[in-house]
C-alpha cells in the first residue's frame, strides 16, 4: 500500500512540475520564420502526425502526405471576405492573430494549461479559388488531432454563417 501511496505522490509532483513548465512559458516553442506563401504555396505539412494541410498534396514524396490532408475552404463571398471571416472565428476561438492581410492570415492558437503553440495559417488562393489552410504544433511529434479538429470547427462554422 505504501508503494502505492508513494507512486501516486511522485506521479502528482510530475504531472505539478510539468504545469509550471507550461505556465511558465517554456514549452513554446520558437515562431517559425519562413511562414507564408512562397511560388503558391504554404509550406509542407510537418514530418511528425502534427499538423495538416490543404496542400498537402501537393507534396508527392512527402511522408505524412495522407496523414496531414485536408480539404481547403471553400469562398463564403470574395476570397477577402472569406478571410475576413476565418479571422473573426479565430479570433473567437482565442486564437492571436499575428499577421492579417486581406489574403492572408497567420493565427497562433495557445493550449491553456501546458501553454503549447499551434501556427495557423489561412492564404486565399486566386487561381482554385479557394481558401488554403496549414495548422501545425510547434513542439512534439504527435498533436493527438488537436489541427486537424480545429481546422474543421472552423471549417463547420465557416459554413454556418
Amino acid at each position: 500500500m505504501f508503494v502505492v501511496k508513494w507512486f501516486v505522490v511522485v506521479l502528482l509532483m510530475v504531472a505539478l512540475a510539468a504545469i509550471a513548465v507550461g505556465q511558465a512559458g517554456m514549452l513554446k516553442g520558437r515562431a517559425p520564420t519562413n511562414l507564408g506563401v512562397r511560388e503558391g504555396r504554404l509550406l509542407p505539412p510537418s514530418t511528425t502526425p502534427n499538423s495538416v494541410s490543404s496542400q498537402a498534396v501537393l507534396y508527392a514524396d512527402h511522408t505524412m502526405r495522407a496523414y496531414a490532408s485536408v480539404e481547403p475552404y471553400r469562398l463564403k463571398g470574395t476570397g477577402p471576405a472569406t478571410i475576413a471571416r476565418i479571422k473573426g472565428i479565430v479570433e473567437d476561438m482565442g486564437g492571436e492573430v499575428v499577421k492579417s492581410e486581406p489574403d492572408y492570415l497567420y493565427v497562433q492558437f495557445t493550449t491553456p494549461v501546458m501553454k503549447f503553440v499551434d501556427d495557423a495559417e489561412f492564404w486565399f488562393n486566386p487561381a482554385a479559388g479557394v481558401v488554403e489552410v496549414r495548422s501545425a504544433s510547434r513542439l512534439g511529434s504527435k498533436d493527438f488531432g488537436v489541427n486537424r479538429g480545429r481546422v474543421e470547427t472552423i471549417r463547420r462554422r465557416l459554413a454556418a454563417l
